[in-house]
Parts: structure tokens; C-alpha cells; sequence
């Protein structure tokens, strides 16, 4: 459910949690059931209540047992008749500074302030090693988030008579404790109030009149967080990205821009962001995370593209590297098949919004988090908890060379949906018309920019693109491209000149961008129907195969032309009867010339 992918609205979560409950709970999900005990030193009734709709959205049916207000060390210390009947699968512990027992003074002396550390400490430690012993199931624990002031200003860090300091140093027992003792797991209370903020967080209004240790609005950030451990223990987690290349790994198209002018690495403000996320990419590697590639692009141009020397991931960090003109959708599903794992451990990282709204109507179940800007990436990724560390083995660091060994076996190949119909859904409106002033910058960029769907790669200079504009011995288009997420803009150019009754295609680009939407087809239906509107009787289409643009080297047997003849260095020339041409665009509604 998209409410409750990170970035989330987390007031609207609050606000709408009973038709988000009712909306998962008929999803027709099957869902494993867990009990879990809710122990807390602070009202908790809302976290267990958007805890449920995080575990609901992970597939998993919780069942929960709350502790009343404040009774987290009774409940875990003494009989208790009702927990132990429960018999819980998970024991969360949901404690803040508002819970210490005792704060270091400064009449205190080091000795005396080492030895309340120690008290408090012991506080946790001999429930834990109760809980452990009494239930032997994974215990959740808050760590200590910082104070909402400070007594002693910057010096309350460093001087051992500062809270932060005691805390800090009560968190690192913590830490220690949960090295040394497994099924153990901090859930990093101190991390999630930095990263809220923490005046927001521990606003004093809410402890006043709820009881509560941090603000209502901040509730499903917490809740989120402990899904997270929880999703990880019984194994929910993501186990792959898939990642597109093209302003997703580098800014820039390389098939397009050439390797050389993509930017990564340390030259440009933007290389740095990008080299920023492909380093952060490259360490999912060491928790086991498996690396493929989709992307709409040569292969060869990927891989150059992935050997740039200022980059931080090679080919050889990935398992499967799908660089092609298919689908997207398709490549996706072939990845998980290849890797012998369901659609759903798949994380698929996509700057283009189409492409990740494809992902999401066609493969059920894949991750599609909406990125953000580039410098964005790293943030959203990381914070969405897909793969939530909890055990780290050896086999999971080395979890992608097994995978690459795995793939010799697999052979199935995943199944398809219907594609055609999501480009309808798409409700694509494409705007074809004559060369306008306004554009004719951008026609003449596009004309010395784009190489990999480009027919002939004749290159203008905006002087030639006016001048070619003025002649009524061509029919020229323009083609923008836009959709339900936005405007593509400016993204097909076709020039065409009139000898007689035949049509001479001169020039035919599309921007790579909107490949396998038909915008193709519905430049060639444009430009079939102007031809008639000249007395054009046929049309002749030229290809001059470059070492980008291969991808094209079948085109116009896709738009129905016949081949006429190909010479030694594989040029072709194709032509098509104007009176036998038939329209194949469906699915974009165009507003032509």
C-alpha cells in the first residue's frame, strides 16, 4: 500500500488508520500471525495501533498484548498470569530518557555518577535476561534519544555530569548487550529523533497531557521502525535491487552523451552526488543485497558506462545486468526468475516515474520507493528499511557470488502481463506538429544529442532547422509526449523531403526516454497522413547504422516498409505504399497538425 511507503504522510496515516486497516484486511493477502508483546514506559496505544498497519502491509497479522501505563518492568519482573497465557513471539520494550531512574547531579563525583551508570543499566539488563529466559524470543529495545534541553549547553556532551553524556554512555552499555546476546535488537530511538527533529519530537505537550514520549505526529515513524526490525526477523526483507542506469547510477544517457560526458565522480557537483550513490549502492553488497541492472540501452553502452573510470560500481558487482529495448516490466520479472527469487524481494530504483509506475501495475509486489531528486536517492533508499540488517552471516556477504553461480541453472522464464494495456493507462497525449519558433532550439539540440534512436543521425544547426522549417519542399514534426505523471516535452523529430510523389525521410529521432510507448507509431501515423495531405504516393525511409544506433536497425519493418536494398556497410533503404499504410498507434490520443 503506497500510504506506507517511506516517504509517508505520517498524519495522514494517523487520521485515515481505520480505513487503511479495513483496506488491508480485505486485500485478499495471506499473512503469517505473530504475537507481540507491546511493554511500555510511556502510553503506547497508537504505536501498537500503526505498528499493525506496517506488519499488515509486510504480511504479517500481528496480535497484540499492551502493558498498562508505565508497567514495562513490572510486567516483564513478575508473574504474570496474562503475558505468560499470551506467549509472545516478540517482546518490544518501549522505554525513552523519560524513563531513568536517576540523572547524574553536579555535586556527584565520577565514582558516584559510574555507579548510578551501572544502576540504570542493571534496571534493563535483569529484565531482559528474565524476559529472555521466561519467553526465549526476540526482544525489541529503545535506545536513550537526548533530553529536549541542556543544562549545560555544548558542555553537556562531554562533561560526565551531562545528561547527554549519561545517556550516550547508557546507550553504549546497551549496544554492548545486544553484540553479546542474541535476538537481541535496539530499535535506535536516538537516530529517528535526530532525523524528525528533535524539538519536534519530544515536544513537552505531549508527555503533559498523553503521556506520551514523543509527538503524535512522529508515532508512524517509530511504528515504521519497528516493523522494520520485526519484517527482518522473520524474514520479509528485500533481498535484490534492481537499478535503472541512466540518471539513476550517472547523470546523463550514455548511449546519447557518450561515456565521457556522463557525469559521475568528483568534477562536478552533480558527479559527486551520483559517485555519492553508487558508493552507497556498492556497501549493499557487504550485507548481501544482490545488485542487477534493467535498463533501456545498448548493452555494450551499459557496460561502458559502468567501466567509466570515475565510477564506483563495475560490471562485475552485479548478477544479472539486463541492458536492452525490451519492457522494463519484463527484464524486472526475468531478474527475479533468474534469481530464483519471488518478484517480491525485489527493489526496483528508477529515476523515471512511468518506468517505476510500470513496475508497479504489472509485477505485484516489487518495490517502487519514489526516489526524489538525486541528491534525495541515498535518503529515501536507506530510511525505507527494505533491507533491515538484524543477522548478518557469512553466507549473506557472499550471498551475490552465489547467486551469479545459481544462474547457469535457471532457465524458466517468468510470465508477462498485458503491457498494452498499461500504456493506455498511462492516458498519453502526444502533440505532433510542424517546426514552431519556439522549439527550434531544442529540435536542433535534439538532432546533435540523440544517437541511439536516431535513423540517419543527420546533424542541424538551428540556422539549418529554420531554414529546412521555411522550405515547403519538406514536412517537418515535432512530437512532445506527455502523461499523467507529467510532460516529457520535445522528444521525436522527423524531416521529411517532397521529390514529386515520394516522400524522402531524412531524419528520424526519438528521444530514449519514451521508448516502447508508441510514440513511434504515432509520429509515422502523423506523418503518413501529412504525406497524403501533399500527394505523396510513397514513402522512403533510410537507415545508416552506427555503432549506437543498432536498436533502430529494424524500424521501419516494424512500421510495415518493405526493404528495398542494403549495401556493403549495411545501409538499407525501405519504402512503404501510402494507400497501404495502416495506423498503429492505439494507445496515445494525439492533437496533430
Amino acid at each position: 500500500m503506497k500510504e506506507l511507503e517511506y516517504p509517508f504522510d505520517g498524519e495522514y496515516i494517523l487520521k485515515k488508520a481505520k480505513s487503511i486497516k479495513k483496506a488491508l484486511l480485505t486485500d485478499g493477502s495471506k499473512r503469517i500471525v505473530k504475537k507481540i508483546a507491546v511493554l511500555g514506559g510511556s502510553t503506547t496505544h497508537d504505536i501498537v495501533k500503526i505498528l499493525e498497519l506496517f506488519l499488515l502491509h509486510y504480511g504479517m497479522e500481528p496480535v497484540f498484548y499492551e502493558s498498562e501505563y508505565a508497567r514495562y518492568w513490572q510486567d516483564a519482573m513478575f508473574e504474570n498470569e496474562e503475558l505468560e497465557q499470551f506467549g509472545p513471539d516478540v517482546v518490544y520494550i518501549h522505554t525513552s530518557s523519560r524513563n531513568i531512574l536517576e540523572y547524574p547531579t553536579l555535586a556527584d563525583s565520577e565514582e558516584e555518577i559510574d555507579a548510578l551508570l551501572l544502576k540504570n543499566f542493571e534496571h534493563f539488563q535483569v529484565m531482559w535476561d528474565k524476559l529472555r529466559e521466561t519467553y526465549r524470543c526476540p526482544i525489541i529495545q529503545n535506545n536513550f534519544e537526548p533530553p529536549f534541553y541542556r543544562l549545560l549547553g555544548n558542555k553537556e556532551a562531554s562533561d560526565l555530569h551531562g545528561r547527554i553524556s549519561f545517556l550516550n554512555r547508557l546507550n553504549e552499555l546497551f549496544y554492548r548487550y545486544a553484540r553479546e546476546n542474541r535476538n537481541f535488537y535496539i530499535n535506535d530511538l536516538n537516530y529517528l529523533a535526530s532525523c524528525y527533529g528533535l524539538d519536534k519530537w519530544g515536544d513537552p505537550f505531549y508527555w503533559h497531557m498523553y503521556k506520551y514520549a514523543l509527538c503524535l505526529p512522529a508515532i508512524p515513524s517509530l511504528s515504521f521502525n519497528i516493523a522494520n526490525i520485526i519484517k527482518s526477523i522473520y524474514g520479509k526483507n528485500k533481498k535484490a535491487l534492481v537499478l535503472d542506469l541512466d540518471n539513476t547510477l550517472w547523470g546523463g544517457i550514455v548511449g546519447d552523451d557518450g561515456v565521457e560526458n556522463l557525469e559521475i565522480g568528483q568534477e562536478t557537483s552533480m558527479g559527486q552526488v551520483y559517485a555519492e550513490f553508487q558508493a552507497y549502492v556498492k556497501q549493499q553488497k557487504d550485507i548481501g543485497v544482490m545488485l542487477n541492472v534493467s535498463s533501456k540501452n545498448e548493452e555494450e553502452n551499459a557496460l561502458a558506462g559502468l567501466n567509466h573510470p570515475d565510477g564506483v560500481l563495475k560490471p562485475e558487482d552485479f548478477v544479472l545486468i539486463k541492458a536492452n529495448w525490451e519492457p522494463k516490466s519484463r527484464n524486472v520479472a526475468e531478474i527475479a526468475s533468474g534469481l530464483n527469487i519471488m518478484q517480491d524481494s525485489l527493489v526496483f530504483v528508477d529515476d523515471n516515474p512511468a518506468e517505476r509506475e510500470i513496475i508497479r501495475t504489472q509485477l505485484d509486489g516489487v518495490a517502487v520507493p519514489e526516489i526524489g531528486s538525486p541528491e534525495q536517492y541515498i535518503r529515501i533508499l536507506d530510511r525505507s528499511g527494505f533491507f533491515e540488517v538484524t543477522n548478518l552471516s557469512e553466507d549473506d556477504k557472499k550471498r551475490s557470488d552465489m547467486y551469479k553461480a545459481n544462474l547457469e541453472r535457471q532457465k524458466e522464464q517468468a510470465q508477462f502481463g498485458d503491457y498494452r494495456e498499461y500504456l493506455k493507462s498511462l492516458e498519453m497525449v502526444g502533440t505532433i506538429k510542424a517546426f514552431e519558433p519556439m522549439y527550434m532550439a531544442r529540435i536542433a539540440q535534439l538532432t546533435n544529442k540523440s544517437n541511439q534512436f536516431n535513423l540517419t543521425t543527420r546533424r542541424y544547426t538551428q540556422a539549418e532547422i529554420e531554414k529546412t522549417a521555411a522550405d515547403d519542399r519538406y514536412i517537418t514534426l515535432y512530437g512532445r509526449l506527455a502523461d499523467k505523471f507529467g510532460d516529457n516535452g520535445v522528444v521525436s523529430v522527423v524531416i521529411a523531403k517532397k521529390d514529386g510523389d515520394v516522400l524522402h525521410v531524412e531524419l528520424w529521432l526519438m528521444s530514449c526516454r519514451v521508448l516502447k510507448r508508441d510514440m513511434e507509431f504515432a509520429m509515422m501515423d502523423t506523418l503518413v497522413s501529412e504525406a497524403k495531405k501533399a500527394g505523396c504516393k510513397e514513402i522512403k525511409g533510410y537507415y545508416y547504422p552506427t555503432a549506437k544506433n543498432k536498436m533502430v536497425e529494424k524500424f521501419y519493418e516494424w512500421q510495415g516498409f518493405v526493404q528495398e536494398k542494403q549495401d556493403d556497410r549495411g545501409n538499407t533503404v525501405w519504402s512503404c505504399q501510402v494507400k497501404d499504410y495502416i495506423d498503429k498507434n492505439y494507445v496515445i490520443k494525439v492533437v496533430k497538425v
